[in-house]
């Protein structure tokens, strides 16, 4: 394959610093919630004897967005933008099963070294229009024709990506200035308060979608060494904070990711009118999240995860926030808390390297050229560390709407779903990167990499 002309992990990087500084101008609380976020980090490394300046460049970076798109053909113009950034479909979450009327992927990037870089991630959903009424899907169609989110200058420069492999520096700086265009807000709407009411009544993200000139990103997320630490420095500095983290419960070995945000801001929208005139109204759409990253877990982790959360939700039903904690932490002593336990019962993946041990030579020397992982972990030959999950939950992605969306203070239950991967597929053109697939890759691969510098036939995983 030819190489790039450009570099997608450093475009990545100047494109999520030009959002986030677009955001925080949008939305002040972000900034606040950004300031937590650097006050929180600061204070763990302190007590961990470091200094701030010591936090992994990626932790400073680190943001996921989401957006809400209306067709396919913006679904499949959205592929082909994150592309050039280096980001690719990974994984499949249909949130038809709380009744949301979207479905959708995660663009992000695929490579290891990529993700080490700038693990930049966005939660993308289209609307279904199987999921409207005849009458709306009318109006959505006859409103959405009329948009195009994709300047002709930006759609040139992707063409120009695709077709010659290479892009010049002002080809970047002007993909990034239309690219920031996609998601900026716009306070007024380009549709009238009759449509408007009419599409809300149907659903508030129909309307979210497609009553404005932009898909306009809806929240950007900072990660945090401490979530429990920033939700509370969010309540004690006044921020309209979820009452319950979404995810897993504050745990010795964190697993998958735990999400908080501020509530959705109600902001003052222009409908126009047919006579000229304009009338104010205003629409909640946007919010500020933070979240914690832990380890990915294997198919087996994952099913445990569901089962014990599922209890938790199902158990907890009308029950304050506070309670609710409590029945989650129970519920999740169920789930072993110790590296080496969710090693052995293959619940969390891990990255292998050679210790320096095993690159001296030292120890007990090996009698066969075919070894077992353990042994050479019982000799000190190699070492592992979890595999950080780099993609969304279904449980956290609906409570995180649905309680900004339709304020409800706790997310109802949701399960995995058997749904048609195929058809997004379709829709975009190219296979979705099944996400645990992914994880046992790099597991594999750093296994194998192990077998290679130890100069083993074969290492066998127990």
């Amino acid at each position: 394959m030819q190489p790039l002309g450009w570099n997608p992990d450093d475009l990545r990087t100047k494109f999520t610093e030009a959002l986030s500084d677009m955001y925080r101008a949008e939305v002040p609380l972000y900034g606040d919630l950004v300031q937590i976020v650097r006050d929180v980090d600061s204070s763990v490394l302190k007590a961990q004897g470091k200094h701030p300046e010591e936090l992994a460049f990626r932790n400073q970076l680190e943001r996921h967005g989401a957006i809400r798109l209306g067709t396919k053909d913006e679904m499949r113009m959205i592929k082909r933008l994150f592309a050039v950034l280096g980001m690719h479909p990974v994984g499949y979450y249909d949130l038809k099963i709380v009744g949301f009327p979207i479905y959708g992927t995660a663009f992000r990037p695929v490579d290891a070294d990529a993700l080490s870089k700038n693990p930049f991630r966005v939660f993308t959903t289209l609307l279904r229009k199987d999921m409207l009424c005849s009458d709306i899907r009318e109006t959505v169609d006859s409103i959405l024709s009329r948009r195009n989110l994709f300047t002709p200058r930006l759609s040139k420069i992707i063409d120009h990506a695709e077709n010659h492999n290479t892009l010049s520096a002002q080809q970047v700086d002007n993909f990034i200035t239309d690219a920031l265009k996609i998601f900026k807000w716009h306070s007024k709407s380009t549709v009238s308060i009759d449509d408007y009411l009419k599409l809300k009544a149907e659903h508030t993200i129909v309307a979210d979608i497609v009553c404005f000139p932009s898909a306009h990103i809806n929240h950007l997320t900072p990660r945090t060494l401490d979530i429990d630490h920033v939700q509370q420095e969010m309540i004690r500095r006044g921020l309209p904070t979820k009452e319950v983290i979404e995810g897993p419960p504050e745990r010795q070995c964190p697993i998958l990711l735990r999400q908080t945000s501020f509530k959705a801001l109600e902001e003052r929208v222009d409908f126009a009118t047919g006579d000229g005139q304009v009338i104010r109204g205003t629409h909640a759409a946007r919010f500020g999240e933070v979240e914690q990253r832990g380890a990915a877990v294997t198919r087996k982790g994952r099913e445990l995860y569901n089962q014990l959360h599922s209890f938790a939700v199902q158990t907890a039903t009308n029950v304050s926030s506070h309670k609710f904690s409590d029945i989650l932490h129970n519920s999740f002593r169920k789930f072993p808390d110790t590296w080496e336990e969710l090693r052995v019962r293959g619940l969390v993946y891990f990255h292998y390297s050679v210790s320096q041990t095993g690159r001296d030579g030292v120890g007990e020397r090996m009698l066969t050229s075919r070894v077992s992982l353990t042994r050479l972990l019982q000799l000190g030959h190699i070492e592992y560390e979890p595999i950080t999950y780099e993609d969304f939950l279904p449980f956290s992605a609906a409570g995180i709407f649905r309680s900004n969306l339709l304020d409800h203070s706790m997310a109802l239950p949701i399960q995995e779903t058997v749904s048609s991967t195929a058809e997004l597929e379709s829709i975009l053109g190219c296979t979705i990167l099944d996400e645990i697939d992914f994880y046992q890759h790099l597991q594999d691969d750093s296994i194998e990499l192990c077998r290679k510098e130890l100069g083993l036939e074969k290492i066998m995983q127990d």
